[in-house]
């Protein structure tokens, strides 16, 4: 994966740039979330594999699929990438993407998964206290797990923050083993 995202680097930094300049962060925002899904189904994926397939029959393949999602600079992109054999890319550029327009909006999104359903009280009070600790504006998609038995796990990008019960125990048993 790790190639993978390399390669897919520059073409994120480019669209987002071109996004970011031309004011459209959201739309790019939809058309390579649309053109990830679009790439990673099965069928298409064994056809573009196909080595007689040239490039721009790849190309043509791809703005017929996604023809009325993508503005004329989102095809002149994606023919770019099928010029270049780099279709497999999408993914990889849409996360890029997003990283990269979460920065710069200064906005994190954030998994918050609990042994119980949280109010909107309680969610509040723990967007206001991630927001100041993570200093950004934090989008929270919380989830309900029983195997918890209490507590939360928070995970915002590379940070997790393990406050669950079942968290403690394993930690206690970790120990108990030494």
């Amino acid at each position: 994966m790790s190639e993978l995202t390399t390669l897919a680097r520059p073409y994120a930094k480019a669209a987002f740039e071109h996004a970011q300049s031309s004011d459209a962060l959201s739309a790019w925002s939809d058309m390579l979330s649309f053109c990830s899904v679009v790439v990673a189904d099965e069928t298409l994926v064994k056809y573009l594999d196909n080595p007689a397939l040239t490039r721009s029959e790849a190309a043509s393949t791809m703005l017929k699929i996604t023809e009325g999602k993508l503005d004329e600079k989102g095809a002149n992109f994606l023919r770019l990438l099928a010029e270049n054999k780099r279709l497999d890319l999408i993914p990889a550029i849409a996360e890029l993407f997003e990283e990269h327009k979460a920065s710069f909006e200064k906005s994190v999104d954030v998994e918050v998964t609990s042994a119980a359903e949280l109010s909107d009280d309680q969610l509040s009070k723990l967007t206001a206290r991630l927001t100041e600790k993570l200093g950004r504006q934090v989008n929270i998609n919380n989830q309900t797990d029983a195997v918890l038995i209490g507590g939360m796990v928070v995970k915002a990008g590379d940070t997790i923050i393990d406050a669950s019960v079942r968290g403690k125990l394993d930690d206690l048993s970790d120990a108990l083993l030494v």
